[in-house]
């Protein structure tokens, strides 16, 4: 008989701890939960709004090995993670294999070390079902939300969407955004810049670069400024020294990570939990999933052996970090290596990078501040005639400001310096270095520029800057803010894109000598990449949301929910009360707004009328997306539709141009005696010829679109066409052998035969009786042997 048997999580995790037990312990893992809501049905009961569980199909036959080796085993050790969903884990195991949970044991670690999982050995406890509950209330409240709304959207807006609690607020704060940016009105102001040179001591001179503390809104008042600076002096007002300290930043969360790892490596936030989940399996680090910037002792005295040996002792300053996020107890320590010897680990590229932005990060958290010295220098400009002065005091109250930092030790910015979102727009912040200058000291005036800039409006969220914002308004946790993100981009209420910027005219004049010189640029503005856009699907479902269901789509309202889950955690509130509360008065709201009469679909908008036949011009969400409509069901002739392009956008596009889609069909010429023409159909722009069909390429244009471009796409289909055809039978026209997406197969009849994997090489060469046989005794389905992790 197995004396004991350990359930973790996953199979990588498993391997890991099976080497640190003796032989007398069993590793198996559970691959994530083992039983869930049903899928297609609200799987709640809807008086006591219990979740009904099942298991999944694909889990059966890991949960019948699971209950013969629980009913071998003396003890059964439930070591799933030690957050609210691993919690939630072990009680599902409990409830299916039949364990008491008075006498099963609940083990948490927080990093998969020998040490870590003796302790956990050593001390375990029982299952907590307050932190269960809160998952189950989690769970239950999402699926709530998810059920009900959902048909609404399907009946008002357009069938197959869905609408989550997290999700929809995060797809809130994008639309918002997109529309701050399209209101904002850019200004233009005049940026002064000045070069001096001073003299040194040994006769040479020194360049001081410096900026007017003073901005012009207007280009009359900055070539005004120059004017004056003609027949000025230029003499040091005064120096001023200040010592600063920077600290470092504190050890990683699960926010911080994902943004850090998205600056400065370009990871997506789900690639950086899943390089961070292998990284943790291996035992290379702590658990991934936390709020918390607690370093235990022991990391932080081998930090600082790992810091003295490496760096010296001046480089090394203990310290602890404490959490001030509300809610911060998923876990009682920060994202660290497990063993801070190890300076560099074997692994993929990804996992190598974030390893050591990991060890960096923890490194810095425990090394000594940066010493910088401050030097700020004003000059102040006069006038060559001092009557002048006296006459008009008031025109020389600007001063030039030069800034310098000098490094004085560097401290933790040796290892690691923290991004911002900013950082393609700052200067190094530390680079700045000024010449011997004192107060007194007469500069010589090389040039003076007057630049032309324009202010800057908000900028669109990427998906780190996202999830700051998620976690500075208490919405969600750090095991929500990746599958969120994914999950408005799988359902294309979001894309992750590029915006293409506009060219713009600026004006910088430059004051060299008694001559003043205007030099006309252009600059691009509005560029951005890998920013998230919302998709017009995304805004109607958004205004949709927020005019009938305002409470679900509120900020407040979604932190206060997340607060909730952490009293029914800290067992303070019934996770069933909460429950009842919420659908007492969420499920009127359901009723009303599903059987509210409306004259236009959501999102419907009259763009005016179309001059050639006098119907109204709409765009609307229609089956298969955005398209644009002339005409009414009303109407004696049908309606015309035509599909929103790409680059257009529901609420900014214009009559003019919507009428511009209507002028496909369009030919463009002839190829191989037969018309080639462009149109647009319900699923995109196509070419025709010949009576057949060929997508156009999401970058082409139908309205600018070649005749050689089109050919080349008729080809194109043609060959594949080819390829996909690979045998055809005079015997019976009904039989034919293709090659599909998983590889070659027999259709036969309007059904598909899977041909054998060992002639698969041979398919195009398959006879008559060969095919005929496969029909009549097709191969039996592979049998699955292993279960993937949810």
């Amino acid at each position: 008989m197995q004396e004991n048997l350990v359930i973790v999580e996953s199979p990588a995790k498993a391997k890991t701890i099976e080497k640190f037990l003796g032989d007398d312990f069993k590793v198996m893992s559970s691959y994530g939960h083992i039983r869930d809501l049903k899928k297609k049905e609200l799987s709640i009961d809807k008086d006591t709004l219990q979740p009904a569980y099942v298991i999944p199909k694909d889990k059966e036959e890991l949960v019948k090995r699971l209950r013969e080796n629980a009913k071998k085993a003396d003890k059964v050790w439930l070591a799933s993670d030690e957050d609210r969903e691993g919690e939630a884990i072990s009680w599902h195991l409990c409830e299916v294999l039949g364990l008491d949970e008075a006498s099963t044991n609940r083990i948490v670690f927080h990093e998969i070390t020998k040490p870590a999982i003796l302790a956990a050995i050593e001390n375990p406890r029982h299952l907590d079902m307050n932190l269960v509950n809160a998952q189950q209330a989690r769970r239950v409240l999402d699926r709530i939300v998810g059920f009900k709304l959902s048909p609404v959207l399907w009946r008002k807006v357009k069938p197959a969407l869905s609408a989550g609690r997290v999700q929809s607020v995060a797809v809130r704060l994008i639309v918002e955004r997109e529309r701050e940016i399209q209101q904002f009105k850019s200004e233009p102001y005049y940026r002064i810049n000045a070069i001096f040179a001073i003299t040194n001591a040994d006769g040479s001179q020194s360049e001081v670069k410096t900026e007017l503390d003073k901005r012009f809104s207007t280009h009359e008042d900055a070539i005004a400024f120059l004017e004056k600076c003609k027949d000025a002096e230029f003499s040091v007002a005064n120096v001023t020294k200040k010592p600063l300290k920077r600290m470092p930043a504190p050890p990683f969360t699960t926010s911080t990570l994902q943004q850090e790892a998205a600056r400065k490596l370009g990871f997506s936030v789900s690639q950086t939990m899943m390089v961070a989940q292998r990284l943790y399996e291996s035992g290379l680090i702590t658990y991934m999933r936390t709020d918390s910037v607690n370093l235990s002792n022991l990391c932080i005295g081998a930090a600082k052996e790992e810091i003295i040996k490496l760096y010296g002792e001046e480089y090394s300053s203990p310290r602890n970090f404490h959490t001030h996020s509300k809610g911060a107890q998923e876990a009682h320590e920060a994202i660290r290596p497990t063993y801070m010897a190890n300076t560099t680990i074997e692994g993929t590229a990804q996992e190598r990078r974030l390893y050591d932005l990991i060890w960096k990060r923890t490194a810095a958290s425990q090394m000594a501040e940066a010493q910088i010295e401050k030097t700020t220098v004003s000059i102040a400009c006069a006038p060559i005639n001092n009557d002048l002065l006296s006459e008009c005091p008031e025109k020389f109250d600007e001063r030039f400001i030069a800034n310098g930092e000098v490094v004085k030790f560097d401290g933790f910015i040796k290892v690691y310096r923290e991004s911002t979102d900013d950082d393609a727009d700052q200067q190094d912040e530390f680079a700045h270095n000024l010449p011997p200058i004192k107060e007194g000291d007469v500069l010589t005036r090389r040039e003076i520029s007057s630049t032309e800039r324009y202010s800057q409006g908000p900028t669109r969220y990427t998906e780190a800057s996202l999830v700051h914002k998620l976690e500075e308004l208490g919405i969600g946790r750090p095991s929500t803010y990746a599958p969120t993100i994914s999950t408005i981009q799988q359902r294309e209420y979001v894309i992750k894109g590029d915006k293409k910027g506009e060219e713009r005219p600026y004006v910088i004049d430059t004051l060299r000598g008694i001559k003043i010189t205007p030099t006309r640029k252009m600059e691009l503005t509005g560029n951005e990449k890998g920013k998230l856009l919302p998709t017009d699907i995304g805004i109607v479902v958004n205004d949709f949301l927020m005019e009938n269901f305002p409470a679900i789509m509120d900020y407040n309202f979604t932190a206060k929910v997340e607060q909730q889950f952490d009293q029914i955690a800290d067992g303070k509130e019934e996770w069933t009360d909460m429950m009842k509360h919420f659908d007492q008065e969420f499920e009127p709201t359901v009723d009303k707004v599903m059987n509210a009469r409306s004259e236009h679909k959501a999102g419907e908008r009259q763009l005016g009328t179309d001059p050639v036949s006098g119907h109204p011009v709409f765009v609307k969400i229609g089956r298969y997306g955005p398209v644009v409509q002339i005409g009414t069901a009303d109407d004696d002739e049908k309606p015309r539709f035509a599909q929103m392009p790409a680059d257009k956008s529901m609420e900014t596009i214009t009559l003019e141009e919507a009428l511009e889609l209507f002028k496909l069909p369009r030919t463009i010429g002839e190829y191989e005696g037969k018309t080639v023409t462009i149109g647009a159909g319900r699923f995109g722009p196509y070419v025709l010829h010949n009576k057949k069909y060929v997508s156009l390429p999401k970058d082409e244009d139908p309205m600018t679109v070649t005749l050689d471009t089109a050919i080349s796409l008729i080809e194109e289909k043609r060959k594949a066409e080819e390829q996909r055809h690979l045998k055809k039978f005079d015997e019976d026209p009904k039989l034919e052998v293709l090659n599909g997406r998983y590889g070659p197969y027999i259709a036969y009849d309007g059904a598909n035969y899977r041909i054998p994997r060992d002639l698969h090489e041979k398919a195009a060469e398959l006879t008559y009786e060969q095919c005929m046989d496969i029909i009549k005794n097709p191969p039996a389905p592979k049998k699955r042997t292993a279960t993937k992790k949810k």
